[in-house]
């Protein structure tokens, strides 16, 4: 039970302060851990980053004023290049949004933080860019908490 509570805390926070890791985090965890607890502790680590990428879709819709962000995406220079060609590529098509969510949420390919305020600005539901979110990041870290044990019994 604390794990899974620590590992909701952790990726939240790792969520909105991107030099936090919750990858690191939960490799070092599942290492540790038996099995019975690597499930749930990979949901909560969803949890906690599906809940910590909302204020970004919010500062998307603009509801939400994020002053480094907003600094960012103004500022011409790479980022801004990418949001811009990315939101060129998402406005009006639902489904390559909601692929561009799941792609960017399990491989972090492009960036999540990036795509997380893009689904705000092209007004992705936010119910659909929550369960999508909240899917692939669960696949994700049933994928990381399982590696060592599957690394070890390979080895």
């Amino acid at each position: 039970m604390t794990e899974t509570l620590f590992a909701f805390l952790v990726a939240l926070a790792a969520s909105l302060l991107p030099f936090l890791n919750i990858e690191v985090y939960l490799v070092g965890a599942a290492a540790l851990l038996e099995d019975g607890w690597l499930l749930p502790m990979a949901v909560a680590a969803a949890a906690g980053q599906t809940l910590g990428k909302v204020p970004y879709y919010y500062a998307g819709r603009g509801v939400l004023t994020v002053g480094w962000l907003r600094r960012k995406t103004e500022k011409p220079g790479r980022w801004s290049e990418r949001v811009a060609s990315l939101r060129q590529k998402a406005e009006g098509r639902p489904l390559w949004t909601a692929g561009l969510v799941a792609l960017s949420s399990f491989a972090s390919v492009p960036p999540f933080m990036v795509v997380s305020v893009l689904a705000g600005t092209v007004r992705m539901p936010l119910a659909a860019f929550v369960v999508v979110t909240m899917v692939t990041r669960t696949a994700r870290f049933a994928v990381l908490v399982y590696a060592p044990g599957v690394a070890a019994g390979l080895m």
